[in-house]
C-alpha cells in the first residue's frame, strides 16, 4: 500500500490577534493579513499604536502566547501577538525586600 498525500491549500490571508493590557483595560484585536506576515507588521496593521502612542516597539518587549519573540517573527494564523508594557519594579528587588522585612519583623517580636 502506498502512502496517503494529504495536499494543503496555502492561505493567502491568516487571521491573527494582537493584545495589550493596561491596568484598568486589556484590547485584543483581531486582523486579516498576508499569510507571510511579522510580528512587528500585524501590530502595525492592527492599528493599536494609533490608539496606544505610549507604545514602543523599540522599547516595549513582545510575545506570543506568553513565550518572548523579535518583531521579525513570522506569524501563523491564529497567532497572538502580546505587547508587553515595562515593569514597574524589578520582581527580585520586590522579593528581597519582602523577605528583609519579614526578618526585620521577626527579629524585633
Amino acid at each position: 500500500m502506498g502512502a496517503i498525500r494529504i495536499k494543503y491549500k496555502k492561505q493567502a490571508e491568516v487571521l491573527v490577534e494582537v493584545a495589550y493590557a493596561l491596568p484598568s483595560e486589556q484590547l485584543i484585536l483581531q486582523v486579516k493579513v498576508s499569510a507571510q506576515i511579522t510580528a512587528e507588521q500585524a501590530i502595525k496593521a492592527s492599528t493599536i499604536l494609533d490608539r496606544y502612542p505610549e507604545i514602543n516597539l523599540n522599547i516595549n518587549k513582545i510575545g506570543l502566547f506568553g513565550k518572548l519573540i523579535k518583531l521579525d517573527r513570522p506569524l501563523r494564523h491564529l497567532d497572538r501577538v502580546e505587547i508587553y508594557r515595562a515593569l514597574i519594579a524589578d520582581p527580585k528587588e520586590v522579593r528581597k525586600q519582602r523577605a528583609a522585612e519579614g526578618k526585620a519583623v521577626k527579629t524585633v517580636n
